[in-house]
C-alpha cells in the first residue's frame, strides 16, 4: 500500500512537471524544459537534471583540462550541437533536447537487452556518433544516468541501472571521450517517465539519459 501511494505521488508529481515545465521557443516553435516549473516541483521528475552536474564543476573541469566557451558564444553553439545531434542520431530512437543549461539524450529501451547492460550491436553506431559530437566540442561536461523500469527489487534496479549508466561511459571512452569530463550514476527505478504497469511503459522507463553540460570561460576561471 505504501508503495502505491508512493508511485501515485511520483506520478501527479511526473504529471505536473510534464504540463508545467515546458515552454515554447519563439524562435523556433519547439518545446523546450523549463528550469522555474521543475525547480518548483521540488526536484521531482526531470528537476535532478537541472541541478549541478555530478560530483561538482571544479575538479572535473580542472581534470579535463577543459578551456572553456565564451559566455557570448554558449548559447549558439549548444544550438548548434543540438541540430547536429538531432541529425546525427535521426531515425535511432535518441530523443534529442533543450534542457536550459545544457543538452538531454534520451537512449531507448533498444541500447539493451532486457537484464543486461551490453550494448545492442544495432545501436553502437549511433553512440559512436554521439561521441563524435562530444570530440568536436570538448568543452562540456557529460553526465550519464541509467534508469530502470519497475520490474525487481529497488537495490537490484540501482544496481542494473549504474552497471548500464557505467556501460555507456566505457563505450564513450572507448570512442576518445576525455574520460576526465563523464560520470556516471545510477537512478534504479526512482524517476519513472512513462507507467509502469503496461509493458509500453516499462520500455520507455529503461532508459540511459545523458546530459551534455557547456563549460563557459567564466566557469574554467571560477575552477581556477
Amino acid at each position: 500500500m505504501k508503495k502505491s501511494r508512493l508511485l501515485t505521488s511520483a506520478a501527479a508529481a511526473l504529471a505536473l512537471v510534464t504540463v508545467s515545465a515546458c515552454v515554447t521557443d519563439p524562435n523556433t516553435g519547439e518545446q523546450k524544459i523549463s528550469r522555474t516549473a521543475i525547480g518548483g516541483v521540488g526536484g521531482a521528475g526531470l528537476g535532478y537534471l537541472l541541478g549541478s552536474v555530478i560530483g561538482g564543476k571544479t575538479a572535473r573541469i580542472l581534470g579535463a583540462g577543459i578551456g572553456g566557451v565564451a559566455g557570448g558564444a554558449i548559447g549558439y553553439q549548444k544550438d548548434k550541437q543540438i541540430r547536429e545531434l538531432k541529425e546525427q542520431t535521426a531515425g535511432s530512437g535518441v530523443d534529442v533536447s533543450d534542457t536550459g543549461d545544457g543538452i538531454l539524450l534520451n537512449l531507448p529501451d533498444v541500447t539493451f537487452a532486457v537484464d543486461s547492460t551490453a550494448i545492442s550491436p544495432s545501436f553502437q553506431t549511433t553512440l559512436s556518433r554521439v561521441a563524435q559530437s562530444m570530440n568536436q566540442y570538448p568543452n562540456s561536461l557529460i553526465d550519464v544516468y541509467g534508469h530502470t523500469d519497475s520490474t525487481g527489487s529497488d537495490s537490484y534496479n540501482m544496481d542494473l541501472s549504474k552497471r548500464r549508466a557505467d556501460a555507456v561511459a566505457r563505450y564513450l571512452i572507448a570512442q576518445g571521450v576525455n574520460s576526465a569530463r563523464i560520470q556516471a550514476q545510477g537512478m534504479g527505478e526512482t524517476y519513472p517517465i512513462a507507467d509502469n504497469t503496461t509493458e509500453q511503459g516499462r520500455a520507455a522507463n529503461r532508459r540511459v539519459e545523458i546530459k551534455i553540460t557547456p563549460v563557459s570561460t567564466d566557469d574554467v576561471n571560477s575552477a581556477r
